[in-house]
């Protein structure tokens, strides 16, 4: 006679439940690059300073919905914070000569048009480069890259190579750091600064190319370079939200457009 089955006892400890994605991540990344495309081509389309003025605010206006820390956003945004001035100076300086002249000297002609479009442009590139950065701060690369070779049938050997490439960069950081850890160790960090940062940034290229080769190989031998039909592991959706990404990012571009031409200040 055999003894009857026992059951085996739950667990104590019970899985977290798995949190649905919401909000602006879980949109395919897709749309939101078909989205900042569509606004930059509103943008550019006209020259004036009220159209740039109405896109830059509503883009403020939508920005708390992302959630984002403001020392995040600031960080984020930097670059684009930098070149708004240099690119302001340098069209003032030097943009269409118009209207009143403030300063003549030599190439140098400051106007009320050059200064007038200098603005404008700022206005632009703070319109155009914010959203650009701000939607794609928590985006995940495999996400894009999922979408981009599903939707958008871009080549899968490229998609791929550039998801890997992506994600090698994120090692740039530690490796950097092991290094300077290494020569310290060795006695080879108080050398000069310059000769110091030199020779690093080549052992650091160095190392790259090492790593993006064996990564090559590596990805050729597990069959991601054949030719033919790839399947994916996550099929990329393009639904609703993604087209409500794509009317509001375009729309923004459009209202901005309609506001200029009921002003007058359009310049096409």
């Amino acid at each position: 006679m055999t003894a009857p089955a026992t059951q085996a006892a739950p667990s104590s400890r019970a899985e977290p439940p798995v949190r649905p994605v919401r909000g602006v991540r879980a949109v395919q990344p897709v749309a939101t690059l078909l989205g900042v495309l569509g606004l930059g081509l509103c943008l550019v389309l006209s020259l004036d300073v009220v159209s740039a003025a109405v896109a830059l605010g509503l883009e403020l206006a939508l920005l708390p919905i992302l959630r984002i820390p403001v020392r995040t956003l600031l960080l984020r945004t930097s670059p684009v914070l930098l070149a708004v001035p240099l690119t302001g100076v340098s069209i003032a300086l030097y943009g269409r000569a118009s209207g009143r002249e403030w300063l003549d000297l030599g190439f140098v002609h400051v106007t009320d048009g050059s200064l007038l479009l200098a603005v404008a442009t700022m206005l632009r590139v703070l319109a155009v480069g914010v959203p650009s950065i701000v939607l794609f701060i928590r985006v995940d690369p495999t996400d894009l890259a999922d979408g981009l070779a599903q939707i958008l049938r871009l080549p899968a050997r490229f998609v791929l190579g550039a998801l890997a490439a992506i994600r090698m960069m994120t090692l740039l950081v530690d490796d950097w750091r092991q290094l300077a850890m290494a020569r310290r160790a060795r006695g080879l960090a108080d050398t000069g600064r310059l000769r110091r940062g030199a020779s690093m940034a080549f052992a650091l290229l160095v190392l790259a190319l090492r790593r993006a080769t064996t990564l090559a190989v590596a990805m050729e031998s597990r069959g991601f370079g054949a030719p033919g039909r790839r399947t994916w592991a996550r099929p990329a959706g393009f639904g609703g939200r993604e087209w409500a990404m794509i009317a509001v990012l375009v729309g923004i571009g459009l209202v901005s457009i309609a506001v200029s031409v009921a002003a007058g200040t359009w310049r096409g």
